[in-house]
């Protein structure tokens, strides 16, 4: 990691980001002055009703998986020079997808039913309080627009991150895109890595357990981003692009992966069009039929009690095989009542700029092969999990 940050600001000195000169002397200045308590700015009467409004639309909108992914979209559609919210609609039905599957018709044999519940709250948590950060972030954004002026001043009373005042600010003089978008990854990560990465609940009951580090083995962490095979015609077949994190409690890892993430949708404006074209005709349930209806159905075909058997060959359906059950998020997750976010900011040092440089890597986003290798792996798992319970109960009858 000291490699990286020193390999990265030499680039920087070189690099084209020279107009971020003025955001690192800003940011300079402010970690060198942390301060716990923050003193708030007064209020003017208007200012005060815009800050209720915003917390009272933000929470309504917080309500589950799907009000979140929906409204990152639409407030994309209204503002798409802010890529970050197509980025976060496409992650967060990932996340959905996530979330039933606990439930869906593999990992709910491979799980016990409190792993689930456990697994559940720890992405449901993580969902909800990364809306509620970048939410209110957004909602000014559009009020400064309306009123014609910058209301960024007012991030502190929504406790977020002073980098980001230092970003929106910068993003209001220049329109700067990648670097606003790079600057959201960043503070949505780091807003992340306290609050859930190194709570210790959480490490205990999901980051150091064995099934979470079977993701790892399975290559479960693939983000998918379902876009139409022909960009002219959207009644064509959906594939994917995307990709795949290997160490998801790594912090340096997952924003390398949000970078890639961004230039998978950004790089070409053609995939950027095809994702957004497959979004907008495909509103988010959390069921994985959403993009795959041809291998997935959000109701259970399978006849229950009878042993798994291995239904998919690369992705197509085997002959007289049943789809793969994915519920809805509404059908198998009820609302969740969240604990108040975690006050503090997590900015100290500047040096996080580096990751404002572009690699310049080409990222193809090609996951369609991983994907149906990893569908085929979780399948040998049930079945041999299911294999190993029939022989203990088969010893245990004769015992």
């Amino acid at each position: 990691m000291i490699a990286f940050v020193k390999q990265k600001i030499n680039a920087l000195k070189q690099s084209r980001f020279l107009q971020l000169n003025a955001v690192k002397k800003e940011l300079k200045k402010k970690s060198k002055h942390i301060r716990n308590s923050v003193r708030l700015p007064a209020l003017t009467p208007k200012d005060g009703e815009l800050i209720e409004r915003i917390k009272e639309k933000t929470e309504r909108l917080n309500a589950n998986n799907v009000t979140r992914t929906t409204a990152y979209y639409d407030f994309y559609c209204r503002h798409p020079e802010i890529h970050w919210a197509l980025l976060g609609h496409m992650v967060s039905r990932n996340g959905g997808w996530n979330m039933t599957d606990l439930k869906g018709e593999l990992l709910s044999r491979l799980l016990s039913e409190q792993e689930q519940k456990e697994f559940f709250h720890f992405l449901e948590r993580g969902n909800w309080l990364i809306f509620q950060d970048v939410y209110p972030q957004f909602l000014l954004y559009e009020e400064s627009l309306k009123r014609k002026e910058n209301l960024f001043y007012l991030l502190p009373y929504f406790h977020v991150s002073t980098f980001m005042e230092t970003m929106w600010n910068h993003f209001m003089k220049r329109g700067d895109r990648y670097s606003l978008a790079m600057a959201l990854i960043i503070n949505e990560q780091n807003y992340l890595e306290q609050r859930v990465i190194c709570n210790e609940y959480y490490r205990k009951t999901v980051l150091q357990t064995i099934e979470f580090k079977m993701q790892d083995i399975l290559s479960l962490n693939q983000i998918l981003f379902p876009c139409y095979r022909d960009m002219k015609n959207t009644t064509s077949t959906t594939v994917m692009v995307g990709q795949t994190l290997h160490h998801f409690a790594s912090l340096h890892d997952r924003i390398l992966l949000g970078k890639r993430l961004y230039s998978v949708i950004f790089n070409d404006p053609d995939v950027s069009r095809c994702i957004t074209d497959w979004a907008a005709d495909h509103p988010h349930t959390a069921s994985r039929k959403d993009y795959w209806p041809h291998l997935f159905n959000d109701v259970n075909e399978s006849l229950p009690g009878v042993p798994y058997k291995r239904k998919t060959d690369h992705c197509r359906l085997r002959e007289h095989a049943a789809k793969i059950y994915s519920p809805s998020l509404r059908y198998v997750w009820n609302h969740v009542e969240h604990d108040k976010a975690e006050v503090g900011d997590w900015f100290k040092d500047w040096k996080v700029i580096v990751y404002f440089l572009d690699p310049k890597e080409q990222v193809n986003g090609e996951i369609y092969d991983a994907y149906c290798e990893t569908l085929e792996k979780i399948e040998l798992a049930v079945m041999a999990k299911t294999a190993l319970f029939k022989r203990y109960d088969e010893k245990t009858n004769v015992l």
